[in-house]
């Protein structure tokens, strides 16, 4: 945003102080500066300039040769403007001045030697109008310096609009102007505005349907325009501060949005009967100002005539309705928009305008009337034959609440570390436009509506707004005595920390960080589809779905990183979404997912790794025993037959699957995928187990190896009971040793460890054991291969 200070000086005195200095404290209080113009600093010797005759260049088909009274001397001039004539008043550069980059010298053109020139307004760098010469006011006395007759010289300062973000009241000069007043101490001066003198009972007939989109629409009827061009003071800000002058009405609603940081818009007063504002019930073309033809979807709000829509609302008036030449009369907009609404329209059209960008950062809507004022005002000053003939139609659908903040001197000292007065603390709040009541030491602040809407909200904004008037660079710099205490972990990031460190430590996996959201292209790619959801605010179409599943992120970032490795896994605690609970919030579920990926080892024992992976976790961590069960796919990337729960004392904590054929086919045709999901908070919601020791025995146990052949379906658990339910004290461990599978015969080796604490055992007590264990197994349909 570019500043003009001249036009700051219209609102506060600055006289005595050093402008510079005096931004570079803007910068450090408020706003970042990001550069600083001196206007008219490149405008030298440029005086008012008569013509007394014009005749045609001998030697040229389109060059005059003039005569211009520079106030001490006439001057042979050659001119090609074609509005150069006999009689008229233009600036003229005389011999030794400077215009922008040129310095002007004496010097032959086709024959005739020029002593001077004549300008234009861009020459001179006060507007882009370069179709010929300046036309000055006639009563002006030849000679007379530019600059005295236009303000010319300025200081323009362009403030970066991130900087002005959540500060709605500093995107006009007013607003401006109040920061300037508290950080010099000055008077800010009262905004000039006109009252209605329309007595009668006309008014701008306004009917707000869609209120949830407006909190406040403010119109006036005004006839008998008679003049059609701005001053050219209006001129010359308007063109310093990046926008080019149209026509006066044109203009005074620029002007106004530069001033007060009050978009509006003036639509030509014989084509509006009625005011309607609503969103179009289906979608429609629509023309703006610019010309384009572009697609109005349902929630757009629309200004209409009646049914006919007139204006895309926060963001560019319409064709049909525009300010023209021949206008001569308006009916004047001054409104308050949603401010989402307002952004989420200009990113569809693609169409951001410098109204638009305003209402994206809720403006105040006490400001709608002001401004219309504030128009009336300036427009009689340039139009006397001007004439109001309704009375202001205001619409206030809603408003913002009042916030009052209460707090003291010491809140203030502890927060600043500092000893600011009380009438310090007071002058700065008033300057600043707060409502500042003070009772001793105690203070209650009523916020100003241009600060309440989305800046000013509790105790803490009030010392940021004393201390950067105050100024940063004031604070004495000093040492903070205060204790250093050992940040405490809670249990729940210990054991996160636990199982993050024994993945890496023992597996070698590596931590990745990937976005909550299901990424739809990424998903088309592997053939699967964007999960239905909750969706983030303001999504298009699938994007911003979140993801049921971390493998829904998981799987995309295997897919990129497969040819960098042969074999690598991945972990990560983040959150999944399960819909939305009952109030209505996301239900979000932390959780542990973890992918193995390898080309080197076959999918059983990628499997059978990641079994182990899951077990070592609950075994470090719970120091329970696991059990799986298979169960049915609920995604469309897991694989039907190698899908299980992962069962800790009868509770789901979580599932372990191997990948669809088809989702491993997009992948790749010759590497295995296990992923992993477990719950955290169920997890870590189960209770561990006393950890138990038993002295290693000093003496040589004896392990004995069987191999069994089960039937299908037959699971570990069914068959372990076979030798835990009896009590085997001599049996320390057991242990798989090897599994076949031909089709036909599916087979297990297991071995048994039996020792004791206090003597070496006999192979014919190891043979009983052997013995009761074959029988049991035999029971349960399980023989021993031979």
């Amino acid at each position: 945003m570019l500043v003009s200070m001249n036009w700051i000086r219209d609102f506060v005195d600055l006289d005595g102080q050093n402008i510079e200095e005096l931004i570079h404290r803007f910068t450090l209080s408020t706003a970042e500066v990001e550069g600083i113009e001196y206007k008219g600093a490149d405008i030298e010797n440029v005086v008012v300039g008569e013509i007394l005759s014009c005749e045609d260049h001998p030697d040229s088909d389109h060059l005059h040769v003039l005569k211009v009274d520079g106030g001490d001397a006439v001057y042979d001039v050659v001119c090609g403007a074609p509005n150069a004539r006999t009689g008229i008043k233009t600036a003229f550069a005389k011999v030794g001045g400077r215009v922008g980059q040129m310095k002007i010298e004496s010097a032959k053109l086709r024959g005739v030697v020029s002593n001077g020139m004549c300008c234009s307004e861009k020459e001179l760098g006060i507007s882009d109008d370069h179709s010929g010469i300046m036309e000055l006011d006639p009563a002006l006395a030849n000679g007379t310096d530019i600059k005295k007759v236009f303000p010319i010289d300025d200081i323009v300062f362009e403030v970066d609009n991130k900087s002005l973000t959540n500060r709605p009241d500093l995107w006009g000069h007013y607003g401006m102007a109040r920061e300037f007043a508290a950080l010099t101490g000055r008077e800010l001066k009262k905004l000039e505005i006109m009252e209605n003198d329309y007595t009668g009972d006309k008014e701008v007939a306004i009917e707000v349907r869609n209120t949830d989109l407006v909190y406040r629409y403010t119109s006036v009827r005004i006839e008998n325009i008679t003049k059609k061009e701005s001053r050219m003071q209006m001129k010359i800000r308007l063109f310093y501060c990046g926008t080019r002058a149209i026509n006066l009405l044109a203009d005074l609603t620029n002007y106004l949005m530069l001033e007060l940081g009050q978009p509006m818009h003036a639509f030509d007063g014989n084509k509006i009967s009625k005011i309607v504002v609503d969103t179009p019930k289906e979608a429609i073309k629509f023309t703006t100002l610019d010309g384009q033809e572009r697609d109005i979807t349902t929630d757009t709000l629309m200004i209409y005539d009646n049914e006919t829509p007139v204006a895309i609302a926060g963001i560019m008036g319409g064709l049909d309705s525009e300010i023209t030449d021949d206008t001569n009369s308006l009916v004047l907009e001054s409104a308050n928009f949603d401010g989402v609404s307002v952004r989420k329209s200009a990113s569809r059209l693609a169409l951001r305008t410098d109204a638009s960008a305003r209402y994206e950062k809720t403006l105040d809507p006490e400001m709608t009337l002001t401004a219309v004022k504030r128009f009336m005002k300036l427009l009689f000053d340039v139009d006397k034959d001007a004439k109001i003939v309704s009375r202001i139609t205001d619409s206030y659908v809603k408003k913002y609440p009042v916030i009052t903040i209460d707090f003291d001197k010491k809140f203030i000292d502890r927060y600043t570390g500092i000893d600011i007065s009380c009438d310090r603390i007071k002058d700065t709040l008033v300057s600043l436009g707060f409502d500042t009541a003070q009772n001793g030491e105690s203070f209650t602040v009523t916020v100003p509506s241009f600060r309440a809407t989305k800046d000013i909200s509790m105790k803490a904004d009030i010392v940021e707004e004393i201390t950067r008037i105050y100024g940063y660079d004031n604070f004495a710099i000093k040492t903070t005595l205060s204790p250093l205490l050992p940040a405490k972990t809670s249990m729940l990031r210990k054991e996160e920390n636990m199982i993050k460190d024994l993945l890496v430590k023992a597996y070698a996996m590596n931590e990745v960080h990937t976005r909550v959201w299901q990424d739809p292209d990424e998903l088309r790619d592997l053939g699967l589809k964007v999960t239905d959801n909750v969706k983030i605010l303001g999504s298009a179409d699938d994007q911003g779905v979140l993801r049921r599943s971390l493998m829904q992120s998981f799987l995309p970032v295997i897919n990129k990183n497969k040819n960098y490795k042969p074999s690598f896994g991945i972990f990560e605690i983040g959150r999944k979404v399960n819909g939305t609970r009952a109030d209505g919030t996301a239900d979000e579920v932390r959780t542990l997912g973890v992918a193995l990926y390898s080309k080197a080892e076959p999918e059983k024992q990628l499997y059978f790794k990641g079994v182990e992976l899951v077990n070592t976790v609950l075994d470090e961590l719970k120091h329970k025993k696991v059990n799986y069960v298979k169960t049915d796919c609920v995604f469309d990337y897991q694989h039907p037959k190698n899908t299980s729960d992962i069962i800790v004392d009868n509770v789901k904590i979580g599932v372990i699957n191997t990948v669809h054929p088809s989702v491993l086919a997009k992948i790749t045709r010759n590497a295995a995928i296990v992923m992993i999901e477990i719950e955290m908070d169920t997890l870590l919601g189960i209770d561990a187990d006393d950890l138990s020791f038993d002295e290693p025995s000093k003496f040589p146990g004896i392990d004995y190896d069987l191999s069994l052949v089960i039937n299908e379906g037959t699971r570990y658990e069914n068959i372990e009971e076979c030798w835990t339910r009896d009590g085997f004290k001599e049996l320390k461990d057991v242990s798989v040793i090897d599994m076949y599978d031909n089709g036909n015969i599916k087979s297990v080796t297991l071995r048994f460890r039996f020792e004791l604490p206090d003597r070496t055992l006999t192979s014919e007590e190891v043979q009983v054991d052997i013995d009761r264990i074959l029988t049991n197994l035999r029971r349960v349909n399980v023989e021993l291969k031979l």
